[in-house]
C-alpha cells in the first residue's frame, strides 16, 4: 500500500515520539500556553559520581523516625553515602534543643557514627523557640547560616530559609547571586516549604512568582522541601524537578496534580545517584523497598 508523503511523514514522527517514550526517561517543559515539549533521551555512562539522601520533617523521636532512620541506615549499607538533606522541622514541637538527644542523636546514632553529616534548613517548628538561633548553633546540624551553600562532588547546593519572618528580598538577592557565581553541573535548591505540591497546604503562588524565574534562569534541576507529610515528586516544570520528602515520621494525605510524576503518603526518605549526565531519584519506603524511581537530564529544556 502506498502513503501520500504528508501522512507517511506523519506517521513516521508519531513512531519516533512513542519510540522516545517507551525507551527513555523524558523531562516536561510547560510553556505559558500550558503545551508541553517532550526533551531528548538521557543516556548516562554509567558512572556514579555522588551519593546522597534527603529526609523530612523528622524531629519527634517516635516510632516512625525510628522506622524511616533505620530504612536510612540499611540503603547506607548497600549505597553508602556521606550526606543527608535535613529539609527543616528538626525539632518538634517547638525547636526546643534540649530534645536533640531524643529526636536526632539517638535515631541516626549508626549514621553519625559513619561520618555521614546532616546538611540542616530551618522548618517553621524550629524557629518557635528563640528563631532557631540555639538550632542554628548546633554543630552536628552543620548551619552556614540561616542560609547559606555548599559544595559536594559535582554538586552545588543552596539552603533556604522559606520561614514567614524570612528576610526573603536579602535572601533572593543572595541566591540569584550566588548561583550566578556557581560553576557546578549539578545546581540543587532546599528549603523547608513547598512551591509545587499536592497535600495538605498544595502550592505556594507567591514562591512560584519569587523563586522559580531564578531557577529557570540559572538552570537549577531540581528544588527539594519538607512541610507537607507525604512523598511527591514533579516532572521537570520549566526545567525543576520538585521533590517533597516530608515523610521522615509521619504523613499525611496526598492527591496529585497534572504536574506530579508520583505521590505517596508514606513514611519515607529520597535517594539520590548522581552522574555526569542525570540523577537518579529513588523513593524509599520503610520496607526497604524503592517506590518510585524518577531521572532528572543534565539539561531539561
Amino acid at each position: 500500500m502506498k502513503l501520500k508523503r504528508r501522512k507517511f511523514l506523519f506517521l513516521s514522527t508519531v513512531g519516533t515520539i512513542s519510540a522516545g517514550f517507551a525507551g527513555c526517561a523524558t523531562a516536561i517543559k510547560v510553556r505559558n500556553n500550558n503545551s508541553v515539549q517532550v526533551t531528548k533521551p538521557v543516556v548516562s555512562d554509567g558512572k556514579v559520581l555522588y551519593q546522597f539522601v534527603s529526609v523530612a520533617d523528622t524531629g519527634t523521636g517516635d516510632n516512625g523516625q525510628y522506622a524511616v532512620a533505620k530504612a536510612m541506615t540499611n540503603y547506607h549499607s548497600q549505597n553508602p553515602y556521606d550526606l543527608v538533606v535535613l529539609a527543616g522541622d528538626n525539632i518538634y514541637t517547638n525547636g526546643e534543643i534540649e530534645k536533640i538527644n531524643a529526636v536526632f542523636e539517638r535515631p541516626y546514632a549508626e549514621l553519625l557514627k559513619k561520618g555521614v553529616k546532616f546538611q540542616a534548613a530551618l522548618g517553621n517548628h524550629d524557629i518557635r523557640t528563640a528563631n532557631g538561633d540555639l538550632q542554628l548553633k548546633y554543630a552536628a546540624f552543620n548551619y552556614g547560616g540561616r542560609y547559606y551553600t555548599y559544595n559536594r562532588g559535582p554538586v552545588q547546593f543552596f539552603v533556604l530559609d522559606t520561614n514567614g519572618n524570612a528576610d526573603f528580598k536579602t535572601q533572593l538577592t543572595w541566591l540569584d547571586t550566588e548561583l550566578s557565581k556557581s560553576k557546578a553541573p549539578w545546581k540543587i535548591v532546599y528549603g523547608h516549604h513547598p512551591i509545587y505540591a499536592s497535600g495538605v497546604y498544595g502550592s505556594n503562588p507567591e514562591f512560584i512568582k519569587a523563586f522559580t524565574p531564578i531557577f529557570t534562569k540559572h538552570n537549577v534541576q531540581l528544588y527539594i522541601n519538607g512541610h507537607e507529610h507525604h512523598y511527591e515528586r514533579t516532572i521537570a516544570i520549566n526545567g525543576t524537578t520538585y521533590l517533597i520528602c516530608g515523610g521522615g515520621a509521619g504523613t499525611r494525605p496526598v492527591g496529585k496534580n497534572e504536574w506530579t510524576a508520583y505521590s505517596a503518603e508514606k513514611l519515607s526518605f529520597a535517594a539520590y545517584k548522581v552522574y555526569a549526565d542525570k540523577i537518579e531519584i529513588s523513593g524509599i519506603g520503610t520496607d526497604n523497598q524503592i517506590f518510585d524511581k524518577g531521572i532528572i537530564p543534565i539539561k531539561t529544556a
